[in-house]
């Protein structure tokens, strides 16, 4: 072949190479120019406001027929053949849909961003063409429906983000997609299961499904992603276990479960996570212990197991990790001791362990933890001395140790928390005084000191507290008076001095705390008129001076408290009549003006007009269309005949006073014989009439006689039941009322019996409580003693569970006859000042009305709790529900009716006492399979069985760990009664 031949070959080859090139880059150029038509054309459906969105998106500003190339374009990038590859367009405030974007039209396409915009509408199914795709985000903008199937043909996908939009269905079968390493649709509306394909994705690094509404349980499946750094299903309806599998997952570093409905327990393969920093396991309903591996977890942060029903010991070796910042488990069951080397790291930031079982002093690590910023240790039963167990801490905001058993008194150092804004101590056995320094905590807007045995008087600084919105003393023994700098505290809303010593006036400038929606300073000792400064707290909803001395008048300016709810100004007293401005009172609900000295017509308000009789009655005066007051009507003609008749004597009786000393001097005489018999005639007259003082008032009559008429004297007829000090007798009354009548046996002086019963007198008075057996009233009579109490249809429980009617007693309304005597003896050992301990917490002394609501009753042994007595007392109760400490101590504390409830619970599931449980329980060596044998055989045989209903039986083996833990042997153990109602609640 020549050389010209060869020539002539080689232009061809290049005029075709050429040829084809150019063929290449006129379809490159015509594709790249429909691209950019079809951007510009989405670009127009978008909502633009003065042409000012994408500015760069435009035309040829020379020749409008031409289009710039889009890969100059803001948000545009192409590849070196001029092919769109990447769209960019995060925060350019695009509004509107993608149901014109050309999907189509970007085959290579491997990187696509819309965060943060505001766009809306459904993903459009088209977006499957995009087969190239590696990297999508369509996070923070307002799409809603279902994702789209097509999203699973984007396979070579490395980061699919959907997150925070409003999308909704199920996640779409996504298992084909091996090269994604980051998924997170979090901050939706997805409420269909996760499938269980997800397990293939063997690259993913992340998985982000937290807020959503994801229901069924977590598939083992996700076990298999080996790759696995982060993974948060936070937030959820996810129910089931915690697969097991998940201890697979070596690389990762954050897992958060939290605010599910997960059930089981912790599994033990968590142990295995060793890079494990941040767990969270929230919010769900685990059972059963921490187990021991996590003490494996050396670089955990973050330990979060708070809200769940774990039990057991926290393994003391999780003080050991040295970069822990914050743990959180409150709200459990958990026993025994913190771990004492909690702050080892000194990085400890939120340490959480309230509404816990925990028991002994604080880890000593703490005191020296300045890292601290959140320490919450209230409703355990921590031990220690308050003045030594804490130092400073600069970043201190919120610290709280109330219901436990710290003593000692309040430190200075408290005053050196610059940050501190809450501040709870409330509950325990605190004294002395309050520091002065507290006032430097100038940032504290929440102060909860009650409940406590502090003396002494309010220091003025803390007026200083200007940030204050709660100031909560009650509950202890602080005297003086109210200081006035109270008064500057501007922001407070609620304010708590009840309880106390106070005395002296109210002071006036009370009326500066315009934002106080609660206002209590009942049970003190103040005095002189109520102050009509009070008048401007209209945002004031409920208001107590009740158990004082307060005189004068009801101020009209108290009216002006427009958003008032409750008012008790019962108590006191105040004179004069009701101001007629209560008419406009229409929001008041609640009213007790009871016990003062006031008179006149009542107003004609719903509050006063469907008030109980209680909350009226000891006004000799009031005057109302209610129940146990005379009407208006009558009261003013007795008043006015009263008036004419006082006229007549004042006229007649100087002449029969002359009279009368004429016939005195003749019979004198006469009747000097029998003046010493009639003198003790007189005396013993007088000691009847001094006892018929304190014969009871009933609906505002005395009915001491209609009462001995209407039990025929106390005829054996009417006779229903005996007791060891009384004898109980059912009378109906001419009114219509059935009362019961416990007549007590005959006692003089100062025996046994008269104290048994003025001890009942003295707690019965006292409280009030759905749960307790409403009392009437008494007398003390040389004849008769006795008390008056509602009548129960049913009568005593004991009387239920032995007979035939045990079986229309089912198990639900033996579960709300168990909480209603836990709700009553919480009142009285928690609300009522000071305590009262039962002493005699048995099934004869819970009776039953018609509907089965329990009422606890017989308070003839009850005993009322000094704070500044040991409290020791002759043994009482009844043989087989009195706690074993009283053989031994004799002092009565709260926890003997613990042990005593803890009985009676078990009686009521049981059906008949638990004599052979409790004898069990007190063999240390009972192991626990024959416990748990025993259990099972806890249920009243006469009654379906529970396990025909799994709730029932769950709620029933819930009540019975509960009473386990009631009848310890050892008190301390035992829960009080806040805590077991709150055990309770959930049953």
């Amino acid at each position: 072949m020549g050389f010209s031949t060869l020539k002539r070959e080689s232009s061809l080859v290049t005029l075709i190479l050429l040829f084809i090139l150019s063929d290449f880059s006129l379809n490159v150029a015509s594709n790249s120019i429909e691209a950019a038509r079809g951007l510009l054309k989405w670009k127009a459906t978008l909502q633009n406001h003065n042409n000012s969105l994408l500015p760069s998106w435009t035309v040829d500003p020379v020749n409008a027929t031409n289009i710039t190339t889009p890969c100059t374009w803001s948000g545009i990038s192409c590849n070196h053949a001029g092919r769109i590859i990447s769209i960019n367009l995060t925060s350019t405030s695009l509004k509107g849909t993608l149901d014109q974007f050309p999907f189509s039209l970007f085959s290579h396409l491997s990187y696509l961003d819309l965060n943060e915009n505001q766009l809306y509408g459904n993903i459009p199914s088209p977006i499957g063409n995009l087969t190239k795709l590696k990297f999508l985000n369509l996070s923070s903008n307002h799409f809603s429906g279902k994702i789209p199937s097509e999203i699973g043909l984007l396979t070579n996908l490395e980061v699919l983000h959907m997150f925070v939009n409003h999308l909704n269905g199920s996640i779409p079968e996504i298992g084909h997609l091996s090269s994604l390493k980051n998924l997170a649709l979090d901050g939706n509306h997805l409420d269909g299961p996760i499938p269980v394909s997800i397990g293939n994705l063997s690259s993913l690094v992340g998985l982000y499904l937290y807020n959503n509404s994801l229901p069924g349980s977590i598939p083992s499946s996700i076990g298999n992603l080996s790759n696995l750094v982060y993974l948060f299903l936070k937030k959820n309806h996810l129910r089931g276990p915690i697969p097991s599998s998940f201890g697979y997952l070596r690389k990762l570093t954050k897992l958060e479960l939290s605010n599910n409905q997960l059930s089981g327990s912790i599994p033990q393969e968590i142990g295995n996570l060793k890079l494990l920093t941040d767990l969270s396991l929230s919010q769900n309903q685990l059972r059963g212990t921490v187990p021991s591996s996590l003490s494996n977890l050396s670089s955990l942060e973050i330990l979060h197991l708070y809200d769940n029903q774990l039990s057991g010991h926290i393994p003391q070796e999780i003080g050991n990790f040295m970069n822990l910042n914050s743990l959180s488990v409150g709200g459990n069951q958990f026993t025994g001791f913190l771990p004492q080397n909690i702050c080892q790291s000194g990085s400890l930031q939120y340490f959480s362990v309230h509404d816990n079982y925990f028991i002994g002093s604080l880890p000593k690590t703490l005191r020296n933890c300045t890292s601290l910023e959140r320490v919450r240790l209230e409703k355990n039963q921590l031990i220690g001395n308050i003045s030594d167990d804490f130092g400073i801490y600069p970043n201190l905001k919120l610290f709280d140790l109330s219901y436990n058993k710290f003593y000692g008194e309040l430190s200075a150092n408290w005053g050196n928390c610059p940050q501190l804004g809450i501040l709870k101590i409330a509950g325990n056995n605190i004294t002395g005084g309050i520091p002065p320094e507290i006032g430097n905590t100038t940032q504290l807007h929440e102060l909860d000191f009650s409940s406590n045995h502090l003396v002494g008087k309010v220091p003025m600084e803390l007026g200083k507290l200007t940030s204050l919105n709660d100031l909560i003393l009650n509950g202890n023994q602080l005297s003086g008076g109210i200081p006035p700098e109270l008064g500057l505290l501007t922001d407070l809303g609620y304010l708590d001095l009840s309880a106390n010593r106070f005395s002296n006036s109210i002071p006036g400038n009370m009326g500066y705390l315009l934002k106080l929606h609660y206002l209590n300073m009942s049970s003190n000792e103040l005095s002189q008129e109520i102050p009509i400064q009070l008048g401007k707290l209209v945002q004031l909803s409920e208001l107590d001076l009740s158990h004082n001395l307060l005189r004068g008048e009801i101020p009209p300016e108290i009216c002006n408290l427009e958003s008032l709810e409750k008012l008790n100004l019962s108590h006191n007293n105040l004179s004069g009549s009701i101001p007629t401005n209560f008419e406009n009172m229409h929001g008041l609900l609640s009213i007790d003006i009871s016990y003062n000295e006031l008179d006149g017509p009542i107003p004609s308000i719903e509050a006063f007009r469907h008030a109980p009789v209680e909350a009226l009655q000891g006004n000799k005066g009031l005057c109302g269309e209610v129940s146990g007051l005379q009407p208006c009507k009558a009261l003013k003609s007795y008043k006015h005949v009263h008036r004419k008749w006082r006229t007549v004597l004042f006229t007649v009786l100087p002449l029969l006073a002359a009279l009368a000393l004429i016939i005195g001097l003749i019979g004198m005489f006469v009747f000097s014989q029998r003046r010493k018999k009639d003198s003790q005639e007189q005396e013993e007259n007088n000691r009847n009439n001094q006892a018929l003082l304190s014969i009871l008032t009933y609906e505002g009559k005395l009915v001491y006689e209609e009462i001995i008429r209407s039990i025929n004297n106390f005829d054996e007829s009417f006779c229903i039941g005996r007791g060891g000090c009384g004898s109980v007798y059912k009378a109906e009354l001419p009114s219509g009322d059935t009362v019961a009548v416990k007549k007590l046996h005959s006692f003089t002086g100062e025996t046994t019996h008269q104290k048994e019963f003025l001890s009942e007198i003295k707690a019965l008075t006292e409280i009030r409580h759905r749960n307790i057996v409403k009392f009437y009233g008494f007398c003390s009579h040389a004849r008769h003693s006795f008390l008056v109490y509602e009548y129960l249809e049913r009568g005593s429980l004991a009387r239920i569970l032995s007979s035939e009617a045990a079986t229309e007693m089912d198990w639900s309304k033996r579960v709300n006859v168990i909480k209603g005597v836990a709700h009553a003896l919480s009142y009285m050992h928690h609300e009522c000042r000071p305590p009262i301990v039962h002493r005699d917490v048995s099934s004869k002394n819970v009776l039953l009305d018609f509907e089965y609501e329990a009422h606890v009753s017989d308070f003839g042994t009850a005993k009322l709790l000094k704070p500044d007595s040991s409290n020791w007392s002759e043994l009482a109760g009844t043989y087989g529900y009195v706690a074993p400490e009283l053989a031994y101590t004799m002092k009565v504390t709260e926890k003997c009716d613990v042990y005593s409830f803890g009985v009676l619970a078990l009686e009521v599931i049981k059906g008949q006492h638990p004599k052979d449980l409790l004898s069990s329980l007190s063999d240390s060596s009972l192991p626990g399979a024959n416990m748990n044998e025993a259990i099972d055989h806890m249920f009243d045989a006469r009654l379906p069985p529970p396990w025909l209903e799994v709730e029932v039986e769950d709620k029933l083996k819930s009540i019975i760990e509960v009473a386990l833990l009631c009848v310890d042997a050892n008190p301390e153990r035992r829960p009080n009664m806040q805590i077991v109602c709150k055990l309770l609640s959930g049953q």
